[in-house]
């Protein structure tokens, strides 16, 4: 399993936002390079980046500030947040981005994906977000009547490499992760599922190794590591076997 470590980009500042709502940014660290070496540094093995402001603009925003952080580490780092096209895609995976997320375009335009997964195998994840158990898109602005399980399986022979599953509702409060489920998609699909949304203690980490899942690829942690509530050497130590 692995622990993915967020850094998500506002105006090139590292913040924590509070079930998605802009007003609600705190920042972190002016610096995402060096918030991104430290993760490296620490032991982590890939990380995960959030355009915010593309997320809500449509297109990358942020371009400045993931190119720095590209410069700064080797580790692998998975990008989300206003790829709505090919050219896009294409441009990001071609800077280094190992991995894109496609979330609102996905639901929008879900042959977008399929052309993507078609073109860059391996290499593209779908992003679904979910307030009360339907999609949300727009930088979780606009509420879908689809189900996180109806947009995942439209994508189940696709090549999709992960779907990233988050938990608006607990999205930066530190309430933990929506286990059952993250465990119930994880059960019903064949992609490999990414937790997100609520991380708030190394106690999440072992429910979900304890559920036994092997369709978990793994989660993401953003606000838990940087206010010093998920240590990364006890939470590495954990998946490596060693606690």
């Amino acid at each position: 399993m692995i622990l993915f470590p967020a850094i998500d980009l506002k105006d090139g500042q590292c913040v924590r936002l509070v079930r998605g709502l802009m007003e609600e940014a705190t920042v972190f660290n002016d610096d995402p390079a060096a918030q991104a070496r430290a993760f490296e540094t620490a032991g982590f093995e890939y990380l995960h980046l959030v355009d915010l402001n593309g997320a809500f603009e449509g297109r990358p925003v942020n371009a400045d500030a993931v190119e720095a952080i590209l410069s700064a580490i080797s580790i692998p780092v998975q990008l989300g947040g206003g790829i709505r096209d090919l050219k896009t895609i294409e441009t990001w995976l071609g800077k280094g981005i190992a991995r894109v997320i496609i979330g609102t375009a996905a639901v929008k335009d879900p042959d977008l994906v399929i052309e993507a997964c078609r073109k860059f195998p391996g290499q593209i994840a779908v992003g679904l977000d979910a307030k009360g158990g339907k999609v949300a898109t727009e930088g979780w602005a606009d509420v879908s009547e689809l189900t996180v399980l109806d947009m995942a399986k439209r994508f189940e022979n696709a090549g999709v490499a992960a779907i990233i599953y988050t938990d608006i509702d607990r999205d930066g409060v530190l309430e933990g992760l929506n286990i059952e489920a993250t465990v119930g998609l994880a059960n019903a699909i064949s992609i490999p599922v990414i937790a997100s949304g609520g991380l708030s203690s190394i106690e999440d980490i072992k429910a979900l190794q304890a559920a036994n899942c092997p369709g978990i690829e793994g989660a993401i942690s953003g606000r838990a590591l940087y206010d010093g509530r998920l240590d990364p050497k006890e939470v590495l130590a954990l998946l490596k076997g060693q606690a």
